[in-house]
């Protein structure tokens, strides 16, 4: 127990110190830090990856050497807040390798503190400068959110209540499955700006132009990412 918390400690001791330095890669530990690459070049690399995917024509990678060269270092481009989904994992579904993403799970890709802390580590401490918000078709966690049942346990409970105000926005547009369609590409959105309403580190990132989120939903039946119109505010 107590090398938990003392491993908790180190890493929120780290990000704090991060945070009073300007966010930047960390080429102050002296490794090798990726070029800097425009958010629209991440993401056009994020989608010629999942092209990759659905063709089922994943690039071929020399995995032990990638692994050896990440010991010391790490510098993903991209943040992914992600659901917990077993049929969603992001490195497959953009087809990415070792030290390319930095991902954050939870069902419903909501953003609890703990979430927020490891996306703060991201950008401010690994140089993370692309935020992506990944829903998928046909969410459990929004599906319960939907039913206005309650839920077995506290937690679960707390779950589906952090969805509710994405399913009372679009309850009046629709029923069943569209609702359900309606609620998750909502909450790709109140997810979105969840992370920047709780996070002072990430908007004022976003503000000041040096992080870009991105929302973006997957389809299970395709396999594609389609990325959704709005942008968080």
């Amino acid at each position: 127990m107590r090398s938990k918390l003392a491993c908790l400690a180190i890493f929120f001791l780290a990000t704090f110190a991060a945070a009073q330095q300007p966010a930047a890669p960390a080429a102050h530990h002296g490794h090798a830090v990726r070029p800097a690459q425009s958010p629209d070049k991440i993401w056009s690399d994020l989608m010629d990856g999942n092209k990759r995917f659905i063709a089922g024509k994943l690039k071929s990678r020399a995995v032990v050497s990638v692994r050896e060269s990440l010991t010391k270092s790490q510098h993903p481009n991209a943040t992914v807040l992600s659901c917990s989904d077993s049929r969603v994992p992001p490195e497959l579904v953009f087809d990415q390798t070792l030290g390319d993403l930095f991902v954050v799970r939870a069902a419903g890709n909501i953003a609890a503190p703990l979430g927020l802390a490891s996306m703060e580590y991201a950008f401010d401490h690994l140089g993370s400068t692309v935020l992506v918000v990944l829903g998928h078709t046909k969410c459990g966690a929004v599906t319960a959110a939907a039913s206005g049942e309650k839920m077995p346990t506290p937690n679960l409970q707390a779950m589906v209540d952090q969805i509710g105000p994405a399913v009372e926005k679009v309850k009046g547009s629709a029923t069943g499955d569209a609702l359900i369609e309606a609620a998750i590409k909502e909450n790709v959105h109140q997810s979105a700006m969840d992370v920047l309403a709780h996070s002072e580190v990430l908007r004022h990132a976003k503000e000041q132009g040096k992080l870009t989120v991105i929302e973006a939903e997957y389809q299970l039946d395709t396999g594609e990412v389609v990325r959704l119109d709005k942008a968080a505010q």
